[in-house]
């Protein structure tokens, strides 16, 4: 395993993924750029949005509602199944589906049956089934260019709702804290790029440490998006399976299955997302599931984040998770492009 060896890793990258990594920060300035000059749906009156959509670009979405949800001034709810519950219905209610090829089946459902219940609805996608019947039913379609698949499309994800949530006047301007995560993904890039020899770059070795391990992610409610994302990508790119378990539920109920199978416990190895914007409590709570999981034999690690903003922390451990996944492909010497049968 040589993480420094980049012809290797141009070999073994045939739709050149890392490249859509390294551009995630000139992503987030395009995504936001692009919601300042897309058409504003109508928005007044309304009593909730509920944001549909499946995998990474529901994910990218449950990162942005970390954000817009202790601030927006109607609930703002995340539903990644196809159907939606009976209150999403009038004109007082807005779906807001997420697809980047506006084929997935779950995000496209929902808008269906909100505009057959006479709700409102927009969708955002670069095209496809959901943009044709987001059109049909008089929604606004945000479309957006992306070459690259969905698991790289995330900037558009968290961006694009945000604009449009402050537009619309149901959260504060988000400017300067976009302005701020991308300062900040730009600065921690340095040490993550593949440049960056495994000396110097701790994402290289903590891909290491997932090398043949079942992989267990921790984030507190703020984090979870950030958990779901590191298993997402672990899965997507390095071909290997993780879970993730959020805090505190986890510290109800899961933890309490750490006895058994004995043999398998050094096969485990437990990573807890850390960021100062969690609550007081959260913060203990994490500290305490680390402790008792090293107690019981596990192997674990931290990963804190960084950035002056709620939105740069989240995105900052989301950019440092996909380079970490990206590497154990290479670790593996795996292609990390999506499996097919799971890309739409």
């Amino acid at each position: 395993m040589d993480l420094d060896n980049l012809p290797l890793f141009a070999r073994l990258d045939s739709q050149g993924i890392r490249r859509h990594i390294d551009a995630l920060p000139d992503q987030i300035e395009t995504a936001w750029a692009l919601g300042q000059a897309l058409p504003l749906p109508n928005l007044s009156d309304l009593t909730h949005i509920a944001v549909c959509g499946a995998g990474a670009m529901a994910t990218g979405a449950a990162v942005a509602a970390s954000v817009a949800n202790p601030h927006c001034r109607i609930p703002l709810t995340l539903h990644r199944t196809d159907t939606l519950p009976a209150w999403v219905a009038g004109p007082q209610a807005l779906v807001l589906a997420l697809s980047h090829t506006g084929h997935d089946p779950e995000p496209l459902a929902a808008l269906t049956q909100a505009a057959e219940h006479g709700a409102r609805v927009a969708a955002i996608t670069t095209g496809g089934p959901l943009a044709e019947a987001c059109t049909q039913a008089g929604g606004v379609v945000w479309a957006y260019a992306h070459g690259g698949p969905a698991s790289t499309a995330l900037a558009f994800a968290v961006a694009l709702p945000l604009a449009l949530l402050s537009r619309g006047g149901l959260i504060p301007n988000p400017a300067d804290d976009i302005a701020g995560a991308v300062q900040a993904l730009r600065g921690q890039q340095q040490r993550l790029r593949a440049e960056s020899p495994v000396t110097r770059n701790p994402a290289k070795r903590m891909a290491g440490q997932f090398m043949d391990r079942n992989v267990l992610l921790f984030g507190s409610g703020f984090m979870a998006p950030v958990a779901r994302r590191w298993r997402e990508q672990a899965a997507a790119m390095g071909k290997a399976w993780a879970q993730f378990e959020e805090l505190p539920d986890a510290l109800h109920a899961g933890l309490a299955g750490l006895q058994y199978p004995e043999a398998l416990i050094p096969k485990f190895m437990a990573l807890f997302l850390e960021t100062e914007f969690d609550s007081p409590q959260d913060q203990q709570r994490l500290q305490d599931a680390r402790l008792l999981m090293m107690t019981s034999g596990f192997n674990t690690d931290s990963v804190r984040a960084v950035g002056p903003s709620p939105l740069a922390q989240l995105l900052t451990a989301v950019h440092y998770g996909d380079y970490v996944s990206y590497y154990l492909a290479m670790a593996y010497e795996t292609d990390p492009a999506p499996v097919e049968v799971l890309e739409r």
